[in-house]
């Protein structure tokens, strides 16, 4: 019986053109886990974090760039230009792998990273660094979407959960320590070696990758679908300027966020339209008519949505209200990350061994709501002990949330489709991020300039009228009444965009109670027998 199945899979990877030694590293994936495939996850998690860690780096490097190339008015577009690249192009990279094989594609989306990395160390003015950063956000989008779906090629669904706590570890480690490594990497070694850092790492995971991952290669009839592509890329860049610019460079009724959403809509609709006629869509909208598809797709916006306004406004509560230092923003964010990474751990051992999963999706959304609506009781009074455990909470429900989404989305489509899915679930998480972050941040900046102008009239009004989120130098020099003012400001900002967060993760919880737990793939596979 087991060399029967050996010769099916044999004969199955050389019809698929499959590298020798393919559907071995498949087998193996499925039993006691190989030191290649091992090796190959390790890979993995270089690229990951890569992805993850490129822009928290960067970010606090960013005043030393403007004081060396200049160019200050276009400061934004450093990180817009990665992020827009990254986002319209991960559900492209996603059907690329599905085409083509996965290796070549994440491989050439690793070395398109590296040579973006390279280039923008070499900038000599702002214009290069942006353009150049553009091109390290293309691969960037493969990055995240590669890392997914071949570990979704290489271990089943019912073992996966294994390999959660890895993955958390790796999104806590970014956040925590891209501000560290970046302050200290821009104080000792200069700018340019935040990007030049890529290098080194993005070499060993090429390596590696290189040598020890054997997947199938594949050759689609079909060509690509240039036409989808060029849609959903005009429609998410319509969209991510919309929430980027909106309420900050343009004001939300202007004729230009109104453009760009008349454009994105047409863009989005008409890429709809196409998907139902193109021969190889980019997404496949056949994988929406798995009812968990869609729920985790839905749970996964929600996830980014409330993850990325935590993180950008909990650190800036922290260092206005509770005077902590700047220089370790990150290491504010420890309980929330902490809690995030011991549930995710725990929730993927848990699946691995009963095969359950419904019940996580359902905690953490209440958990995520529940810390959201304590998050929004701060004021200026609270302590950091009862800030550190409201954020515990936020992160527990995270922790239950981030990579069970990408299970049960994978778990939801047939094995050819395993790019789009992981594309599509990445990218509805970058979209609620950037919907979060724009969202709740315009309540914040609203609710902050009208308690400054209650509290310290005209002053306060001039105080915030550049921006509502002032940095340690210039609140130190504000008058002790102006000062104590935006310390209530905030309080109050940081109340309406966490009450919001609260209400957004409850449509979340109304989501994961209408999840089907359906049989994880290869929990019930026999190990592979010997033959005497």
């Amino acid at each position: 019986m087991a060399d029967t199945k050996a010769a099916d899979a044999a004969e199955a990877a050389a019809e698929a053109g499959a590298e020798p030694g393919a559907e071995q590293g498949a087998a193996g994936a499925e039993g006691k886990q190989p030191r290649s495939v091992r090796v190959v996850l390790l890979a993995l998690m270089i690229a990951m974090l890569l992805a993850m860690l490129d822009n928290m780096i960067v970010g606090t490097a960013m005043p030393t760039i403007v004081g060396e190339l200049g160019g200050l008015e276009h400061l934004s577009w450093v990180v817009t230009a990665y992020t827009l690249a990254t986002a319209a192009s991960t559900p492209i990279w996603g059907k690329l792998g599905d085409m083509y094989g996965r290796k070549g594609v994440f491989m050439t989306s690793i070395v398109l990273f590296l040579i973006g990395s390279a280039l923008s160390g070499m900038a000599q003015d702002m214009g290069q660094l942006i353009g150049f950063r553009a091109i390290q956000g293309l691969g960037a989008g493969g990055l995240m979407v590669g890392v997914m779906a071949i570990i979704g090629d290489l271990i089943p669904p019912r073992e996966r959960g294994k390999y959660q706590g890895m993955m958390a570890g790796v999104m806590a480690l970014a956040m925590i320590g891209g501000p560290l490594v970046g302050g200290t990497i821009t104080d000792h070694w200069g700018w340019r070696w935040s990007f030049y850092i890529n290098l080194p790492l993005g070499v060993v995971a090429l390596i590696a990758i290189s040598a020890v991952l054997h997947l199938p290669r594949k050759r689609a009839q079909a060509r690509i679908d240039y036409l989808g592509a060029g849609l959903l890329t005009v429609g998410i860049t319509s969209i991510v300027l919309v929430t980027t610019w909106g309420g900050s460079e343009y004001a939300w009724g202007s004729a230009m966020i109104m453009e760009l959403i008349g454009i994105g809509v047409a863009a989005l609709v008409g890429f709809l339209f196409w998907q139902t006629k193109a021969a190889a869509p980019v997404v496949p909208l056949h994988i929406f008519r798995s009812g968990n598809f869609s729920l985790m797709s839905v749970i996964g916006f929600i996830a980014g949505f409330v993850m990325f306004g935590a993180v950008l406004f909990l650190p800036l509560y922290q260092q206005s209200v509770q005077g902590a230092s700047a220089t370790n923003s990150g290491l504010l964010l420890l309980p929330m990350l902490g809690a995030m990474l011991v549930t995710s751990m725990v929730a993927g051992r848990v699946t691995t061994s009963t095969g359950h999963y419904k019940a996580f999706p359902i905690v953490g959304s209440a958990l995520m709501a529940v810390g959201l609506y304590l998050l929004s009781l701060m004021d200026t009074d609270t302590s950091r002990l009862t800030s550190g455990v409201y954020m515990a909470v936020v992160g527990a429900g995270m922790g239950c949330l981030m990579q069970i989404t990408m299970l049960v989305s994978q778990n939801s489509v047939e094995m050819k489709d395993m790019g789009v899915a992981s594309s599509t679930t990445t990218l509805f998480r970058t979209l609620g991020s950037s919907f979060g972050v724009a969202i709740m941040g315009a309540l914040f900046n609203n609710r902050v300039q009208d308690v400054m102008a209650e509290r310290a009239g005209a002053l306060g009004s001039k105080v915030t009228e550049q921006s509502a989120q002032l940095d340690a130098a210039s609140l130190a020099k504000l008058p002790v009444a102006a000062r104590e003012a935006y310390q209530h400001a905030v309080s109050a900002g940081t109340h309406s965009a966490f009450l919001l967060g609260a209400v957004v993760a409850v449509v979340a919880l109304v989501a994961a109670v209408f999840v089907k737990e359906v049989p994880l793939r290869g929990g019930s596979a026999p190990k592979p027998t010997e033959t005497v």
